[in-house]
């Protein structure tokens, strides 16, 4: 299944993507049809509870009974209709880990030999086709990296590496947004990588049943259409269960918590002359299974 979170006509909502089509269910509509009267109001309810309720099979059910139904269309929506959100806001930032690809770490002149995790605040987070605004009151080298993120699915603390696995709902993609000359003056990460926009993810959350390979899946990033990165997870240099056992060591995970796991390299900052983004250009992250995250930078 695709989940996602959207805005339709001024209501903030969530649903599913409908087969073989670009529309969405809308997943409120259809519970208060065909399903309990007490159901989630937002995907991250859905994921909180699905612990103790199988929120995807309650899901299924539902779905194929809004599609018996003669009156089917009142339940769904088309794409071209809605503005698409991020699909969940984490109760945790969004963390991110860095120089998890080797060849992005040598393009930027960095170390691989330890763990690099920062966060993006929740203010960064937009969906699929929002404008990322430029800062360019604040920085002159903004940069994108395509990355593909890991939504925890339960609770835990100090998860053994060997059921990291089960924790995993599913994976989104995200452009981790970075200001270079920020991240340099800084020397850290934590404010040039939280600019107000600065973290697009979405358009979906597909569940780990739908993507059963998401360590050998490529990651592709476009800059007007120009092939900027060709990479693939099968390059990562934690693996996701090594991810998730190490993180958990320290902080405790949530239900809708999202884990950025890398970027290949091909990264503006790493090309010669290095090639920022500017007003107007348009970025686009694709990922095997699970589809494409556009965005464009704005003029302000």
């Amino acid at each position: 299944m695709k989940f996602l979170s959207f805005e339709h006509q001024g209501q903030k909502t969530y649903g599913v993507k409908v087969k073989r089509e670009e529309a969405a269910w809308i997943l409120p509509k259809v519970f208060e049809a065909f399903g309990e009267s007490d159901y989630p109001k937002t995907l991250l309810e859905g994921l909180e509870q699905n612990v103790s309720i199988d929120f995807q099979e309650a899901v299924r059910k539902v779905v194929v009974q809004a599609e018996k139904s003669d009156e089917k269309a009142q339940y769904k929506v088309n794409f071209s209709d809605i503005k698409f959100l991020p699909p969940v806001t984490p109760t945790n930032n969004v963390i991110a880990v860095g120089r998890n690809f080797a060849k992005h770490a040598e393009e930027l002149n960095n170390t691989v030999d330890r763990l690099y995790v920062f966060t993006k605040a929740p203010s960064s987070l937009i969906g699929d086709g929002n404008e990322i605004p430029l800062h360019s009151d604040v920085t002159e080298a903004l940069d994108y990296e395509g990355e593909l993120g890991i939504v925890i699915g339960k609770y835990g603390h100090k998860i053994p590496k060997g059921m990291a696995l089960d924790y995993v709902y599913g994976y989104t993609i995200v452009n981790d947004i970075t200001a270079r000359d920020l991240q340099k003056a800084h020397a850290q990460a934590f404010l040039s990588k939280s600019l107000l926009g600065g973290c697009p993810m979405g358009p979906y959350i597909v569940t780990k049943d739908e993507l059963p390979t998401p360590e050998n899946v490529n990651i592709v990033t476009k800059v007007n259409n120009e092939i900027r990165q060709d990479g693939s997870t099968k390059e990562m240099i934690l693996k996701i269960d090594d991810l998730i056992a190490e993180i958990s060591k320290y902080i405790a995970l949530h239900p809708g918590d999202v884990i950025a796991t890398g970027t290949p390299s091909g990264v503006g900052a790493g090309m010669n002359p290095p090639a920022y983004l500017k007003a107007g250009d348009e970025i686009k992250v694709t990922i095997d299974g699970i589809g494409t995250l556009a965005n464009t930078i704005s003029e302000k």
